[in-house]
């Protein structure tokens, strides 16, 4: 099995992960009931969409249990 021949200086490892920083996920408000939203998502609050309702499999599978 091969081993490393030189050590792996600190600079060349982090230059080596520079891209594998988290980024800020883009958050909106939601325009029919305020709450928070990711960008061209559908609402999980109210399931609307750009001035549409939609219907969310999230609330619709919540709906299903809670009557069972």
């Amino acid at each position: 099995m091969q081993a490393p021949k030189k050590r792996v200086s600190k600079s060349r490892k982090n230059m080596r992960r520079a891209h594998d920083g988290l980024t800020v996920v883009g958050v909106s408000k939601c325009k029919n009931c305020g709450g928070n939203v990711r960008s061209h998502t559908v609402c999980g609050e109210c399931g609307f969409y750009r001035g549409r309702f939609f219907i969310s499999a999230r609330k619709s599978a919540a709906a299903a249990t809670q009557e069972s």
